[in-house]
């Protein structure tokens, strides 16, 4: 699996203790970092504050049921892959799934090994694994076609403006001192360079993917440089 899925955070909601430690396990060791709920309570609370890869969400939860729930989630716009865990068989069941917004459905009693290759599958298809994309809260790097994309809406980068973002995504919330950008991103171009550059350059792409600064993607580290929050 490499290091490609070290960061990739997967929530369980899973009200059975022992299932969800079960899946936590298989999961954790197959490289992922998990969350685990035992209800729906925190889990919209969680999500505006991270940025998950993948959701497994059971259907017989407490007070809310899983597909309810995630057809809430899909209606304010969330559109994380959501694998659902169930009890539930039966054709009008997975259809329901289905169409409040799963993308894919594992039965109980489930193998593991076909759990972590659902995850696998669905994590490739979403474009969090494919080496050529990286994706962190709203922004989609295509690195192969060199484009960026928040929520779908294309963005317009220079190159240098790229190379910055490029190298924050692949470290997010690490405080990357300046003399590392300089040499990541400018490289042989330094030469041209000086303090002011970096905030510059910053300040240039925050207008692109952030016009009203709402979302301080960018924290200024004192001492250090910046990190991608």
């Amino acid at each position: 699996m490499g290091m490609k899925t070290q960061s990739l955070e997967i929530i369980i909601i899973e009200d059975e203790e022992d299932i969800l430690e079960l899946i936590e396990y298989h999961l954790q060791k197959a490289g992922y970092a998990t969350m685990g709920f035992l209800s729906t309570e925190n889990v919209e609370q969680f999500l505006e504050e991270e940025n998950p890869a993948l959701m497994i969400v059971d259907r017989n939860l407490p007070r809310v049921e899983g597909s309810e729930f995630v057809k809430k989630l899909r209606s304010y716009g969330y559109n994380i892959p959501i694998i659902f865990l169930t009890a539930k068989d039966k054709d009008s069941d997975l259809e329901e799934g289905f169409k409040r917004g799963g993308d894919d459905y594992i039965t109980k009693p489930f193998k593991p090994k076909e759990l972590l290759l659902r995850v696998e599958a669905l994590l490739r298809r979403s474009g969090a694994t494919s080496s050529n994309k990286l994706k962190y809260r709203d922004l989609s790097l295509d690195v192969s076609n060199h484009e960026l994309y928040i929520n779908k809406t294309p963005i317009e980068l220079t190159n240098l403006e790229f190379k910055l973002l490029y190298t924050f995504m692949k470290n997010p919330n690490l405080a990357l001192e300046r003399d590392f950008l300089r040499d990541e991103v400018w490289g042989e171009d330094s030469m041209n360079f000086n303090d002011k550059t970096i905030n510059v350059t910053i300040n240039r792409l925050k207008k692109k993917i952030d016009p009203t600064g709402k979302k301080e993607y960018f924290l200024p580290v004192w001492g250090v440089g910046y990190k991608l929050v």
